[in-house]
């Protein structure tokens, strides 16, 4: 008697495909997202404060994140490039790439915490406007901005961690963004337009 092998169930790879496609946009949006978030708040003001001048009159002093720390910026930016990798690698490297993703978004947390609570930068500001090699601003109060970036960089932590769980099973970059077509070369995908792609039902890496 002859065995007959199972044939596999018609369309059993579907779920896994869905499943797998859910798990990469949902990456892309919070990479987009928190790096959004996080570009959006360091140009915005984190510390308010006033300084006295000559005569006694008093001067107001106002910091942006990035004239704070430079570090939410540069780890933002940093996450988008990941994003972008994620196409062009495959297997272990993407646990990497995800690896790097939740250290940069850590950065941009603690960023976003030193920023929080940074009065040096305020002071060399409050210097800088009265033109003196010191000064100190007073009545300091702080906005919003800084837990917008902290809460952009918790989005990119979990993006690295989704990229680490699941990118090795993503499928990888298709034949149009490996090399540059014969009129120019390709131009690099952002996460925001990988995914509007999946948005609209395209396969990004096809």
């Amino acid at each position: 008697m002859t065995e007959t092998s199972a044939s596999p169930v018609p369309g059993a790879a579907a779920p896994r495909a869905s499943a797998s496609r859910g798990t990469l946009g949902l990456m892309l949006l919070s990479t987009a997202l928190g790096a959004a978030l996080v570009l959006t708040a360091v140009g915005r003001t984190w510390a308010e404060g006033v300084v006295s001048g000559i005569g006694g009159s008093r001067i107001a002093v106002t910091a942006s994140g990035a004239k704070l720390t430079a570090l939410p910026t540069a780890t933002a930016l940093v996450a988008m490039a990941a994003a972008v990798a994620v196409f062009a690698v495959r297997g272990r490297w993407r646990v990497l790439v995800g690896a790097l993703t939740v250290l940069a978004g850590a950065g941009a947390v603690a960023g976003a915490l030193i920023g929080s609570t940074d009065t040096a930068g305020l002071h060399a500001l409050a210097a800088g406007q009265l033109g003196l090699s010191s000064g100190r601003a007073e009545e300091i109060t702080r906005t919003v901005w800084p837990w917008v970036a902290l809460a952009g960089g918790v989005l990119l932590v979990a993006a690295g961690a989704l990229t680490a769980r699941f990118g090795a099973g993503w499928p990888s970059m298709g034949a149009r963004y490996e090399a540059p077509s014969r009129t120019g070369p390709a131009r690099a995908e952002s996460p925001a337009d990988l995914w509007k792609a999946l948005d609209r039902g395209e396969d990004p890496t096809g």
